[in-house]
């Protein structure tokens, strides 16, 4: 799909605003509401594969059942000439890496208010019995207001320990937000996004990951065995509670 093309005689592709191993996304008008939406694309060779597609497939029903303000919203979802793609609405602003990148490490109330935000999705997205599995601050945008919405629940799968999608040994995640247990090929629950909310409001608070790396196993290996770092370290303006609180994110058994 290319830019200025019209989907499903509804949606004309704008501009490519990302691309990540399975899908891009196009920032698009929405002809008939007369309004601005984002737009995920299978990529093609994913679109022959059907346990890919079912994943896509699957997203869009997951995210269509969290109606919350701190979660973005999927509008619709279809096919267009094999490729699969769903709608969302579409949040002006920046994620949180582009915010932590721009500004350096953020005053602990907003880092604190940011990451609250993010609980009480995720929270949601629980209760539901919905697990993200890739909480990283790619997938937090930022609105002009200063809200955050979680995005990207690409991996996400149901609490279902019967779920036919689910491998036991295959790591999923990013590396430098995966939980030790993750990192291990072991199932990811609720605690598995706590753990990685734990990484982002690390980043969000020193500026950098905890566990920094180029190699996404060394990295990985380091959330299994390597004891959590001090945010006060790093940071020593840092209250002895929200340290504490990082650290008990971070600790290594769920």
């Amino acid at each position: 799909m290319k830019v200025g093309e019209l989907i499903a005689g509804r949606y004309e592709l704008e501009e490519l605003v990302g691309e990540g191993g399975m899908s891009s996304v196009y920032r698009a008008h929405d002809a008939v509401l007369e309004r601005r939406v984002a737009i995920k694309v299978l990529h093609e060779h994913f679109s022959r594969d059907s346990a890919y597609v079912e994943r896509f497939r699957r997203e869009a029903r997951a995210i269509a059942r969290l109606a919350h303000p701190h979660i973005v919203t999927v509008i619709d979802r279809g096919e267009w000439k094999g490729r699969q793609f769903i709608v969302f609405e579409h949040v002006e602003g920046e994620n949180l890496k582009e915010l932590v990148t721009r500004e350096g490490p953020l005053p602990v109330a907003r880092a604190l208010e940011l990451a609250c935000q993010v609980a009480r999705a995720l929270a949601f997205a629980h209760e539901l019995g919905i697990v993200h599995r890739d909480v990283k601050p790619h997938n937090v945008l930022v609105d002009p207001g200063g809200n955050a919405k979680v995005t990207d629940f690409g991996i996400a799968r149901s609490l279902d320990a019967d779920d036919a999608l689910t491998e036991t040994g295959t790591v999923l995640g990013t590396g430098h937000y995966i939980s030790s247990e993750q990192a291990s090929g072991e199932r990811a629950d609720e605690a598995s996004d706590q753990y990685s909310l734990g990484v982002v409001l690390y980043e969000l608070l020193a500026g950098e990951v905890p566990y920094p790396g180029e190699n996404l196993m060394n990295v990985a290996m380091r959330h299994v065995s390597e004891p959590v770092p001090s945010v006060r370290a790093a940071r020593p303006d840092v209250p002895e509670r929200v340290d504490a609180l990082v650290a008990r994110a971070l600790a290594k058994r769920p």
